[in-house]
């Protein structure tokens, strides 16, 4: 019974870890729900009178377009961002001493440490010198120059078709969608949330991305090809507390 039990113990470990190992290596990216398609609102049956040839709810109007305008509506939007920043700083300064002390006259004569011999010589510490006088003479110079550049530009092209989540009150568009594509190696996801006006929707029902007010657009992807560009979770905790 006991070699039964640990053998039970054993596959069920076996089988934990198996599991755990599935779970990590699971890299499609899940649909966000903030970004979750907008549904209409359902309409209210109105009652029918069989007896009129027109019945309200079903009408088309026959110089309406087909620009998104209610909630649920679906509009494309056409990505064209390119940012492009660059900064650039240099320093240079540059300071320069100068210090010159004359011999001194001391009873109508300058003092000389010239002795030359005996135990008094070789106590005065000029008395080895080419110029043995109290005169000081001496020159500083100080040198420092610094240059940083740096720059950085982004560029995003493509579709993405969203839905309109809510109307405001002045007839502006609250907007929000998704796209998730799957990859041979992994999956690449683009999310985008704004704001637009009616008259900047053009009449093939897309807008740009440019003109989305208060955007946010997200683009990322999961898989191997993703995390081969990425620093592995060790690297990021040393780059993050190592102080050199």
């Amino acid at each position: 019974m006991r070699e039964s039990a640990k053998r039970f113990g054993r596959i069920g470990a076996v089988g934990t870890v198996l599991a755990l190992l599935a779970g990590c290596l699971s890299t499609h990216t899940q649909p966000d729900p903030a970004y979750a398609a907008t549904r209409p609102a359902a309409p209210v049956p109105t009652a029918l009178n069989n007896g009129a040839i027109y019945q309200a709810g079903f009408a088309v109007s026959l110089f309406e377009d087909t620009k998104a305008r209610r909630v649920g509506d679906i509009l494309t939007i056409v990505l064209s961002e390119s940012t492009n920043a660059s900064k650039k700083a240099s320093t240079a300064t540059k300071k320069d001493n100068a210090i010159d002390l004359q011999n001194p006259t001391l009873f109508g004569s300058s003092p000389q440490f010239n002795l030359a011999g005996g135990k008094l010589g070789r106590a005065v510490p000029l008395a080895s010198t080419t110029q043995n006088n109290l005169g000081v003479s001496a020159n500083t110079t100080q040198d420092f120059t610094g240059t940083g550049s740096s720059s950085q530009s982004n560029s995003l092209t493509g579709n993405i078709t969203v839905t309109v989540a809510e109307v405001l009150s002045n007839g502006n568009l609250m907007v929000r969608g998704e796209k998730i594509m799957a990859l041979n190696e992994g999956d690449e996801f683009v999310r985008i949330t704004g704001m637009i006006r009616p008259q900047d929707i053009r009449p093939d029902n897309t807008v740009l991305s440019t003109s989305i007010a208060n955007a946010q657009i997200s683009y990322g992807g999961n898989g191997a090809v993703a995390d081969s560009s990425s620093h592995g979770w060790l690297s990021r905790f040393f780059l993050k507390v190592w102080p050199f």
